[in-house]
């Protein structure tokens, strides 16, 4: 499915951008002033400029999404989606298939956006890209093996590409939370009653990913924001490591 209005303004593509830490950076693009079109498997809690419905297991279709709105022209690029798993548990522990699902929709997808959007995003300098980070990048991630590699890996991807441009053409910044963050594929991982007082909002990250689209990263460029749950950020280097978030299994 493909919803889509046109307009004046400039373009952001957001990957994974239906629920949680997504959303949130898709509303505050669009506060921004941006056009945002947003790609995912399910409709987006927030009504945006586009959507495209698309699976990014199926790396054909995710191809032909990206090309499709890559063609039209885009500023950003954010980069938002996540496989949990349904549980935490040791590797040995974990299904094949939850690994397999890992790889491909956050690791894979990230080299095919990179691959189809850059060009669109050094067209009109300069392009930028938001990578959704974690704490697992830093800290590892016992009972969460397969998210913490892929992470890791998609963050090193981000660094490498960004020595690839001049900061004039192409900036990257990486956002990630400083604790937990509410959304369906946490809550389906938690028991019903679970209290989710101290867990942050996506509307945590309105407000940073609005700064970051109005300056398309000049102050920001190469570096990791930690965003708390009340909006305010820091960055990555004024501390030694973020909290972790893992547990005894």
């Amino acid at each position: 499915m493909n919803v889509h209005s046109t307009g004046g303004a400039q373009r952001a593509l957001v990957i994974g951008g239906s629920t949680g830490v997504g959303s949130g950076i898709a509303t505050g693009l669009t506060s921004a002033g941006y056009d945002v079109h947003v790609l995912s498997r399910t409709r987006p809690q927030v009504t945006h400029a586009g959507w495209t419905e698309v699976d990014l297991n199926d790396s054909r279709r995710t191809q032909q999404a990206l090309a499709a709105v890559a063609d039209d022209g885009i500023s950003v690029l954010c980069f938002s989606p996540a496989v949990y798993g349904r549980s935490r548990r040791k590797l040995v522990d974990t299904p094949n298939a939850e690994w397999v699902s890992q790889v491909n929709v956050m690791m894979h997808s990230l080299w095919l956006a990179l691959q189809t959007c850059v060009p669109s995003l050094i067209a009109a300098p300069p392009g930028l890209i938001i990578g959704v980070s974690s704490e697992v990048v830093y800290n590892a991630g016992p009972g969460r093996s397969g998210y913490a590699a892929v992470k890791a890996a998609a963050s090193a991807m981000l660094a490498s590409i960004r020595q690839e441009y001049d900061a004039a053409h192409l900036r990257i910044v990486e956002v990630l939370p400083q604790g937990m963050v509410d959304s369906p594929g946490i809550r389906m991982r938690r028991a019903t009653d679970f209290d989710y007082s101290g867990y942050a909002s996506p509307a945590a990250f309105e407000a940073v990913s609005e700064h970051l689209g109005r300056t398309r990263g000049s102050s920001d460029d190469g570096q990791a924001l930690v965003v708390r749950p009340d909006g305010t950020w820091h960055t990555l280097a004024s501390v030694q490591s973020p909290p972790s978030q893992s547990r005894a299994l």
